[in-house]
C-alpha cells in the first residue's frame, strides 16, 4: 500500500473511528493484498509509512470475498474478468488470514 493510501486511510479512521471503517482491497496478487491488508490491520510491516507501528485494526476484504454484496450486473461488468485470470482462493485466503490474526472489526 503506498504512502498516500496509507495517509489516507489514517485520517479517515482517525475522523470517523476504527469501527466505522471497512477497508476494500483489489491487489491481483496473494502477497500484495495480504501485505495491505496487514498494513491497515497490525500496521506498516515494512515500517516505512505513515502507519508504521499503528495497529488500526480495521475490517478488510477483497472484492472477491464480497462478491455476494455487490450489484451482480456490475460485479460482472468490472470484477468478473479477473477472476478468470488470477488465484482468487490464494488472495482471500491471504487477507483472510490478514483479517483473523488482526483486525478488531472484521471477522
Amino acid at each position: 500500500m503506498d504512502l498516500e493510501n496509507q495517509r489516507r486511510v489514517k485520517e479517515l479512521t482517525e475522523k470517523y473511528g476504527a469501527e466505522n471503517i471497512v477497508v476494500v482491497l483489489g491487489g491481483a496478487e496473494a502477497e500484495a493484498a495480504g501485505l495491505a491488508a496487514e498494513t491497515v490491520t497490525a500496521g506498516d510491516p515494512t515500517f516505512a509509512g505513515p502507519l508504521a507501528g499503528v495497529q488500526l485494526g480495521l475490517a478488510v476484504y477483497h472484492i472477491f470475498e464480497l462478491k455476494e454484496q455487490v450489484d451482480a450486473e456490475i460485479y460482472e461488468e468490472q470484477i468478473s474478468m479477473m477472476e478468470m485470470v488470477l488465484d482468487v482462493p490464494a488472495i482471500n485466503a491471504e487477507v483472510g488470514n490478514m483479517r483473523d490474526s488482526h483486525s478488531k472489526y472484521g471477522k
